[in-house]
């Protein structure tokens, strides 16, 4: 069960409690002390129901697992992701209710996707929108025929997962007035045509997604469009980052805190 499913049903069962003594039990304890089951659902109540509509309807966190989307954000980065951007939903249904935005080309956006059958959370950088035609060749994205705009900086040593190193060359990329920086593996792997995508239509209603980490991301490349609908909202800053080296052993990494991705107008 998802946190979010716990956090509704623990409002929800604390709401009938709270309820249940106004309506009938504020006089019945009015000189006594009430059970331990009222006290704390009165008390815990408000707390939950704020902390439910923050989630639902602002602001919610979000744990970066993976590092498809270095150097941009990192693995261990928590960040916050606004979830009004693009429209209010009813909670656990992701129905949308009111429409007040939609993704550009550049946002960092959080989405649900199918893998094996389970819905997971997912943060890519939003490339192409409803009907673009988009192509990556030889590390270079186009839109509409045309490429983006992109800057070599140099090459610098990454670690894998395994602690294994490997040289990428870094690049500054600017999309529709937006830059953010990417990797590419500078060894045999940025030859393989596997990370190649030829011209392709943007679907309505769909967006084409990249990780910042071009030859470690599994992404609109590898598994098609995310839909509209399935758009949980927009990262807006990294409020913590955890640099884990085991159970016991992590660092906080200071400098990477407070980055905002703000959108450029």
């Amino acid at each position: 069960m998802r946190f979010s499913e716990i956090l509704l049903i623990a409002t929800l069962v604390t709401g009938l409690v709270w309820l249940y003594d106004r309506l009938f039990c504020r006089r019945r304890y009015r000189y006594k002390k009430e059970p331990w089951w009222i006290e704390y659902s009165k008390a815990f109540f408000p707390v939950l129901l704020l902390v439910f509509l923050l989630r639902s309807f602002l602001l919610e966190p979000f744990r970066i697992p993976s590092g498809s989307m270095r150097p941009t954000l990192l693995e261990g980065d928590l960040i916050v992701v606004n979830k009004y951007e693009y429209g209010l939903r009813i909670p656990l249904f992701d129905k949308k209710i009111m429409d007040i935005g939609s993704p550009k080309r550049g946002d960092i956006i959080v989405f649900k996707h199918e893998k094996e059958g389970e819905s997971i959370d997912m943060i890519k950088r939003v490339i192409g929108l409803p009907h673009d035609h988009i192509e990556y060749k030889n590390n270079i994205i186009y839109i509409n025929g045309n490429p983006i705009k992109q800057e070599f900086l140099g090459e610098k040593t990454e670690y894998g997962e395994r602690g294994e190193a490997f040289p990428v060359r870094e690049f500054l990329e600017e999309i529709d007035g937006d830059r953010y920086t990417t990797y590419v593996r500078a060894d045999e792997a940025l030859h393989r045509s596997g990370y190649d995508y030829q011209d392709v239509i943007v679907p309505k209603d769909c967006y084409f997604v990249m990780g910042d980490n071009r030859n470690n991301s599994r992404d609109s490349r590898s598994w098609g469009f995310v839909a509209d609908k399935d758009i949980q909202g927009r990262a807006l800053a990294v409020w913590m980052s955890f640099d884990y080296k085991g159970i016991t052993n992590f660092s906080i990494r200071w400098k990477h805190i407070g980055g905002l991705y703000t959108r450029k107008e």
